[in-house]
C-alpha cells in the first residue's frame, strides 16, 4: 500500500496545552526536571509479559488526557505512544515530561516514537546524548520507555525513509548510547507492512543509481519491486534491537483507499505472516515478519499501530461492522496460540483528516457508546493493562 500514513502529531500548541499546561504563546518557562523517585530502572526484558500481550493506545494527546481515554475504556493502557521530533527540542522534552506524568499515574510504559524530520544526519552525537539524558530521567521518575526510532523506514514518505545504510548506522548509534546510559529504556525496530513495496512515487523514494537504491535490490535482478525484501536491508542487528514491530492497518480492500469495506477474514494473520493474497493485491512475496524477526531473531513482536479505516464521508451504517471485524481478528482467542511472541498491540485512537483518502477518517473505538461497548466487550483476557497507579 502506497503512502498509507497518517500525518502524525507535530509539536504544536494544542499538544503543549494538553500535556504540560504551557501557554499558547509558548512563553512559559521549561518545566523543572522530572522528579526522581526511589524507582530502580526496569530492565527492558522485565517489560515483556510471559503470556499474552500488552494493550496500548496511540492517543491524540492534543485533544485529550490519558485519564480520559482510560475512563472511557474502563481500563488503564499498559502502553501509551508518544511522538516527538529528533533531535529533541526544548518543546519536545517538555511534552515528553507531560506525557510521562500522565503515564506514570496509570502505571504504564511510554512508547516514544522519534521522528528525525530534518533527516538522519541531524541525529548527531550531541542529539543522542540529549535523548539519553531525557529517557534516563524519565526512567528515574518511574516510567519505563521503549524507543521506536525512525519508524516505517522502508517507506518513501518520511525524511529518513529508504536509506538503509544511513538508517542502520544511525539506529545502532542511538541504541548503543541508550543501552549504555539508560538501562530502563529499550529499542524497537518497526518497519511498515511490506505490501505495496517499494512504495514508488513517494517524496523520499530511493533514487536510481544511489548506493541506497542498490542496497534495496535484494535479489540482485537490477529492479526494485515487490520481489525484493522490504525489511532485511533496514535491520540494524540483534545487538541493537530489543523489540521488533510492524505497522499493520486495515485501510480497505482495494486501491484507491477510502471505501468503507469490512476486512476480509484472516487478513490480519495473513499480512503478519506474509500469506496475504486478496482484494488488496497479491502480497505473497512479502516475507513472514513474525517468523523471521520474532522466531528466528528471538525478539518480542509488537503491533505498535493498528486500526480499521472508517471514512466518515461514506456509509456511516458500516462503522461497527468494519471496526469489529478488524479488532476481532487482532484480538482473536487464537492469536496468543499462533503468535506467542506477540507481546504488544496498540490501537490508533485518532479521528483525523487523511490525505490519502481526502476525507476525515475515524479510527477510534471509544468515542461513541455503541462502538465502545462492543470493543470493550470483545477485549480478551490475554491482554495486559496498566496498574492504574505509579510503579513506585
Amino acid at each position: 500500500m502506497v503512502s498509507l500514513r497518517p500525518a502524525l502529531l507535530a509539536a504544536g500548541t494544542a499538544l503543549c496545552l494538553v500535556l504540560t499546561g504551557c501557554t499558547a504563546s509558548g512563553s512559559a518557562p521549561l518545566p523543572a526536571p522530572l522528579a526522581t523517585t526511589a524507582c530502580t530502572a526496569t530492565p527492558y526484558a522485565a517489560l515483556v509479559p510471559q503470556d499474552g500481550a500488552l494493550f496500548g493506545v496511540n492517543l491524540d494527546w492534543g485533544t485529550e488526557q490519558l485519564a480520559d481515554y482510560s475512563a472511557r475504556l474502563g481500563r488503564h493502557p499498559a502502553v501509551a505512544v508518544n511522538f516527538t521530533d529528533m533531535p529533541l527540542t526544548d518543546e519536545g522534552i517538555k511534552n515528553i515530561h507531560g506525557a510521562a506524568d500522565q503515564i506514570r499515574s496509570q502505571g504504564g510504559i511510554m512508547l516514544l516514537t522519534l521522528e528525525p524530520r530534518s533527516g538522519l544526519a541531524a541525529v548527531t552525537p550531541d542529539a543522542i546524548g540529549r535523548l539519553v539524558a531525557t529517557v534516563k530521567e524519565t526512567n528515574d521518575s518511574g516510567v519505563p520507555v521503549i524507543i521506536r526510532f525512525a519508524h516505517e523506514m522502508n517507506g518513501s514518505w518520511y525524511a529518513w525513509g529508504q536509506q538503509p545504510q544511513a538508517y542502520v548506522a544511525t539506529f545502532r548509534a542511538v541504541a548503543g548510547a541508550v543501552h549504555a546510559g539508560a538501562p530502563g529504556t529499550a529499542m524497537m525496530w518497526a518497519p511498515n507492512y511490506g505490501g505495496g513495496y517499494p512504495f514508488a512515487g513517494g517524496q523520499y523514494e530511493a533514487k536510481p543509481g544511489t548506493p541506497a537504491r542498490q542496497a534495496l535490490d535484494t535479489n540482485h535482478d537490477g529492479v526494485i519491486d515487490g520481489s525484493d525484501d522490504p525489511y532485511a536491508p533496514y535491520y540494524p542487528g540483534d545487538d541493537a534491537v530489543d523489540w521488533v514491530g510492524i505497522s499493520l492497518y486495515h485501510w480497505g480492500n482495494t486501491y484507491p483507499w477510502g471505501a468503507n469495506v469490512v476486512p476480509e477474514p484472516g487478513k490480519f494473520v495473513q499480512q503478519l505472516t506474509g500469506e496475504y493474497n486478496g482484494a488488496g493485491g497479491n502480497d505473497l512475496a512479502v516475507p513472514n515478519f513474525y517468523a523471521i524477526y520474532g522466531n528466528q531473531h528471538d525478539k518480542p513482536v509488537a503491533i505498535p499501530e493498528t486500526a480499521a479505516l472508517f471514512n466518515t464521508a461514506g456509509d456511516t451504517s458500516a462503522e461497527l461492522a468494519i471496526k469489529q471485524a478488524w479488532w476481532r481478528q487482532v484480538f482473536s482467542p487464537d492469536i496468543p496460540k499462533l503468535f506467542p511472541r506477540l507481546k504488544m498491540i496498540n490501537w490508533f485512537e485518532w479521528d483525523k483528516q487523511e490525505s490519502e483518502v481526502g476525507a476525515k477518517v475515524d479510527w477510534t473505538t471509544t468515542r461513541t457508546s455503541a462502538i465502545r461497548g462492543a470493543f470493550t466487550a470483545d477485549l480478551p483476557g490475554w491482554l495486559h493493562y496498566g496498574t492504574g497507579k505509579p510503579r513506585c
